[in-house]
């Protein structure tokens, strides 16, 4: 849910790091917590523009999960296959096609069901690569789009020899 605002990679993870080093990463710490503590945790992580919002969200979202699951895994085994999956996903507030989506690739190895439609991003990173089928590196392409593409960093990217738009290619 963090990710999945209008808000940079950089913010969302260090606020998510913040939710770490508080312990703020399971259900039931979130809704211990409680959202005065959120707000805060939101702040102290850089989330100021989407704090209150997001802090409302996590609470509703967490409490619906522990009510209807008990936990995510729960979520996953009862759903009957990846449009289901999605589907459950996005049926907690906060949660829509962008945030399962980025959620679900990075679970893609690790969860059977996690296999959500390549991003726009991934498969336009992929063609430049020369990458024909995306879903197991997506997470990483989106990564390379985001620090080195987007910032115009070629110099730096770590692939810039597979780059078949590199400059000095």
């Amino acid at each position: 849910m963090l990710f999945a605002k209008r808000i940079s990679t950089e913010i969302a993870r260090r606020t998510y790091r913040r939710f770490e080093a508080e312990n703020l990463t399971t259900p039931d710490k979130i809704l211990d917590a409680g959202w005065n503590r959120l707000v805060e945790a939101l702040d102290s992580g850089g989330y100021v523009r989407y704090d209150f919002s997001t802090a409302s969200n996590l609470l509703e979202a967490m409490s619906k999960l522990r009510e209807r699951y008990g936990d995510l895994e729960e979520l996953h085994r009862q759903a009957a296959d990846p449009t289901d999956l999605e589907k459950r996903l996005q049926e907690f507030k906060g949660v829509g096609p962008v945030s399962s989506n980025i959620f679900l690739r990075e679970l893609r190895n690790i969860w059977e069901k996690a296999e959500p439609e390549p991003s726009t991003m991934a498969l336009k990173i992929g063609r430049k690569l020369g990458i024909t089928r995306v879903e197991p590196y997506e997470a990483s392409l989106i990564r390379l789009s985001i620090e080195y593409c987007k910032r115009h960093r070629c110099k730096d990217c770590p692939v810039q020899e597979n780059c078949k738009e590199h400059p000095d290619l």
